[in-house]
């Protein structure tokens, strides 16, 4: 989650490659001595040398112990992570906004890559690339050939080097080349337009480095167009999350000063923290970065669109303004991760992703394995919630933590009828033109979550769905009751 703990300590294990002898094996952990489990060492220890020895072909000894380390902290729950250099880097660049690329925004479509939209000021935009445009090549690859990531790779790289995208214009019924030079892209998570007279909609995708900024600049523009803006749409829908600090300071744009916005626990003393609508909890730099907004905005009536796919620091956003009332929150039961990650560094290139506390809402709710509930439930389109089950949530992920775990075996069966019949609806809705598919571009005249929001602001009937309910909570089992995980 971006809230950076102090590193806790360094170990130096030198794996031999037979049994360990008497040997005091100690880690600096929580400000004390915690002595590492002697006979699981030696085990590992002579699986190693069994490894060397014994396997099929030679084994280098890096990738070993990187494997062994990698696999100790995955196995905890699907948010820690180790980070080999390579990995760091990519983690690196996507919390702080800026990589070096084209700078498109892109899905796969029918096997080709087409474009979302162009990054405004990145090359591809200068270039003259739209949205809907489909890219059939990348150099000479042809990106049939290509998962999704490996065309993102290709078309990243170093500054100042070229690659030529082969665009496929399908309104113009032409494909031509285009040569673009790489450089830094500064992503922006942050849109904002006015969707009818006196009502703004503004939509974050995630929360980088950059979001708080942008979102100031943004809603200072939407207000500059309209000073007497009448509603505002906050879209959280598919924000997996991101930096706490941006968290923070998003709900603190619209609540009072000084008001809760979230807490945390954990074994740490350091991840027991209450975070606060104040700028010492967001700002990163001196003075604070909500002052030029418009006062206006703590005051405007409010709709706060989530789903499925709205994580993390999203939740942060939407359980702080609802459990301080100041926002109606619409759409659908939300993702569920309600735990905080830091970032430790194990060396120059290379460190540990940790799950390190859990997170609460100011009421005190944790929305671990379970989310936000929404005050109005709206399924994402006329015909009903058609692909919501193909969204994976936080419990349906293995090792996922949970104070209450249950025997989910009927629930998970039903689920997944559910997500086969979703599939298999989906197969046929891309088969279809695109503007007669059932999902529309979210902010789109046709986005139907977006016009209930409306309704909602201007006092108008929502049409509220008949088929959402609140998702069974997890029950408690004997482990969990014993306070065992």
């Amino acid at each position: 989650m971006g809230q950076k703990l102090k590193i806790a300590g360094w170990v130096s294990l030198g794996v031999l490659a037979g049994a360990l002898t008497t040997v005091s094996l100690q880690t600096v952990a929580r400000g004390g001595i915690a002595p590492l489990p002697l006979e699981e060492i030696q085990q590992l220890s002579a699986v190693f040398g069994i490894i060397k020895t014994d396997y099929v072909e030679p084994v280098n000894d890096k990738k070993l112990i990187t494997d062994a380390i990698s696999g100790m902290v995955s196995s905890l729950d699907p948010h820690s992570q180790y980070f080999d250099k390579k990995s760091f880097k990519e983690f690196r660049e996507g919390t702080s906004g800026k990589f070096v690329g084209v700078g498109i925004e892109i899905t796969q479509e029918d096997g080709l890559i087409k474009i979302v939209s162009p990054i405004e000021g990145s090359p591809a935009d200068r270039a003259g690339l739209k949205t809907n445009d489909l890219i059939t090549k990348i150099d000479d690859t042809a990106v049939k050939s290509l998962s999704l990531n490996e065309a993102v790779k290709r078309m990243r790289g170093e500054p100042n080097t070229k690659v030529t995208l082969t665009i496929l214009r399908r309104d113009e019924a032409r494909n031509f080349p285009v040569t673009i030079t790489r450089e830094e892209i500064k992503t922006q998570s942050v849109k904002a337009k006015m969707i009818e007279p006196g009502y703004g909609w503004v939509r974050l995708s995630q929360f980088q480095e950059r979001t708080v900024e942008d979102f100031v600049r943004k809603v200072t523009e939407l207000y500059a167009q309209d000073p007497k803006l009448k509603g505002l749409v906050l879209d959280l829908r598919n924000d997996p999350g991101g930096l706490l600090d941006a968290a923070v300071a998003i709900s603190a744009a619209f609540l009072p000063q000084g008001v809760t916005v979230v807490s945390t626990d954990g074994q740490l003393e350091e991840s027991k923290a209450v975070f606060k609508a104040e700028p010492q909890f967001y700002a990163r730099r001196s003075g604070d970065p909500l002052a030029d907004l418009p006062a206006a905005l703590k005051k405007v009536p409010l709709v706060v669109l989530v789903n499925e796919g709205s994580a993390s620091a999203s939740e942060i956003v939407a359980g702080a303004l609802q459990d301080h009332k100041r926002a109606t929150i619409m759409g659908s039961q939300t993702f569920g991760k309600g735990s905080v990650q830091t970032v430790r560094p194990l060396g120059p290139d290379t460190g540990m992703k940790l799950t390190t506390a859990l997170y609460y809402t100011p009421s005190g709710k944790s929305i671990q394995a379970k989310g936000i509930v929404p005050d109005v439930m709206v399924d994402e389109t006329a015909e009903g919630d058609v692909y919501a089950a193909l969204r994976m949530r936080e419990a349906d992920l293995d090792k996922h933590l949970s104070v209450d775990k249950a025997d989910e075996s009927v629930a998970l069966s039903a689920r997944e009828k559910a997500r086969e019949e979703a599939r298999k609806r989906l197969e046929e809705d891309s088969k279809k033109p695109p503007e007669e598919r059932r999902l529309p571009e979210f902010g789109s005249e046709k986005d139907f979550q977006l016009q209930q929001a409306l309704n909602q602001l201007k006092g108008k009937p929502v049409l509220v769905s008949k088929t959402l309910t609140e998702r069974a909570p997890e029950k408690k089992d004997d482990e969990a009751s014993n306070g065992e995980e």
